[in-house]
């Protein structure tokens, strides 16, 4: 098999980058590991950037966006108990969030496919990637026991942070940079009408809790616990009391109760690996860095990074220009570590650390103190939340 551009992982990052290509008639096939179910399925991330919707109806895929998804002008916050709102809408000149999962995001993209001629294979083990460092990559992979071969001029590794890309740049070449959180975030999602029509960001003595949703009708819900602990330990109404005790007596008067039917542990963490080009293999997403999920930029920021990749690659195939492509790593990597600041701080602010003592604690009150009588703060909040325009990466 022949291609331009051979991309691996059917995650949000690679489906995103067959759309951009297939838009401007460049050749592409995506290799996938799983079925479709399987990456459809994964409940990741559920807010999306200005960025992220704008790209989602320049492709065609804005209209169940638009009639299902729920559109965010603000987000609140909660200090032990007491609640202020940060107008993101009006501090940002009209940009927002908009809250539509990662699987409602990937069931539009794999049913755009089809009638775009884009071609996916699905359960492709034992992937490989060769020739990185010369102008003939070939990706190799066994389906069904049978062996596969495809050549292609450029590999767009979309793989996640366990993929083959990654691990196929030198060690000599690589650089990473990581820091692991000491908690992890215990989900749950339940049929119940969220708390608020927005989301609530909530620091507690006991931790962190946020008070999110999926439509109106399905709420997600999170509380900060130890990586010690297993969902075994949180019964549903154990959940909802710590939920409602963090969360403060307001919000909580609004928290419907219900059966959850998903609950999950997810450890945090930072991670960047430098650079995201080698030879003819390019990093997005995942495979590239992870951003602890406090600042909902996980999907959006490999929505940006095939931004920008699928414009290298067109000036490539139209033009003959190198520059993009060249400068891809650098251009990507300036908006990657800005959005990793921006989760760390509110990581830092929103969290319980088990060596915080009093001192850091009255620190922490008082930063969300500054925040709640500072307008100057809150637009920096806001304009990093609803995320940075790609013309400041």
């Amino acid at each position: 098999m022949r291609t331009s551009v051979a991309i691996i992982g059917a995650g949000p990052a690679g489906m995103f980058l067959a759309h951009l290509l297939a838009a401007e008639g460049i050749d592409a096939i995506v290799i996938e590991r799983r079925d479709r179910a399987y990456v459809e399925g994964r409940v990741r991330a559920g807010v999306l950037e200005q960025v992220t919707t704008d790209l989602m109806h320049r492709l065609g895929l804005g209209e169940r966006l638009d009639r299902e998804g729920l559109v965010h002008g603000g987000t609140q916050i909660s200090l032990d108990g007491s609640l202020f709102r940060i107008d993101m809408a009006e501090l940002t000149g009209g940009s927002a969030v908009t809250v539509y999962g990662q699987q409602e995001v990937m069931h539009d993209l794999f049913e755009a496919a089809p009638a775009r001629g884009l071609r996916i294979e699905w359960n492709a083990e034992d992937v490989t990637l060769e020739g990185l460092d010369t102008d003939a990559p070939v990706v190799r992979w066994h389906k069904d026991g049978e062996a596969h071969e495809l050549r292609c001029d450029f590999v767009a590794g979309c793989d996640g942070y366990h993929g083959v890309s990654r691990a196929s740049i030198p060690a000599d070449v690589l650089r990473t940079f990581e820091r692991v959180y000491p908690f992890g975030w215990l989900g749950i999602l339940a049929d119940v009408p969220p708390a608020d029509h927005e989301l609530i960001y909530a620091n507690h003595e006991r931790g962190f809790a946020l008070a999110s949703m999926r439509s109106a009708t399905r709420s997600r819900y999170y509380i900060q616990c130890g990586l010690d602990e297993s969902i075994e330990d949180w019964p549903d109404e154990r959940f909802w009391d710590e939920l409602c005790l963090r969360i403060g007596p307001e919000a909580a008067s609004r928290v419907t109760r219900g059966a959850s039917f998903e609950k999950s542990i997810a450890p945090l963490r930072s991670f960047v690996s430098e650079p995201m080009r080698w030879g003819r293999l390019f990093l997005a997403g995942d495979a590239a860095h992870i951003v602890p999920p406090t600042g909902a930029k996980g999907m959006n920021l490999a929505v940006s990074d095939v931004m920008f990749l699928g414009e290298a690659l067109v000036e490539h195939y139209r033009g003959g220009s190198q520059a993009g492509l060249d400068g891809y790593s650098t251009r990507a990597l300036a908006r990657v570590w800005k959005a990793e600041r921006f989760s760390w701080w509110f990581t830092s602010i929103t969290h319980r650390f088990p060596e915080m003592d009093g001192f850091a604690r009255r620190i922490q009150a008082a930063e969300l103190d500054y925040i709640r009588g500072s307008r100057a703060a809150q637009r920096t909040l806001a304009e990093n939340y609803v995320g940075l325009p790609m013309g400041t990466a």
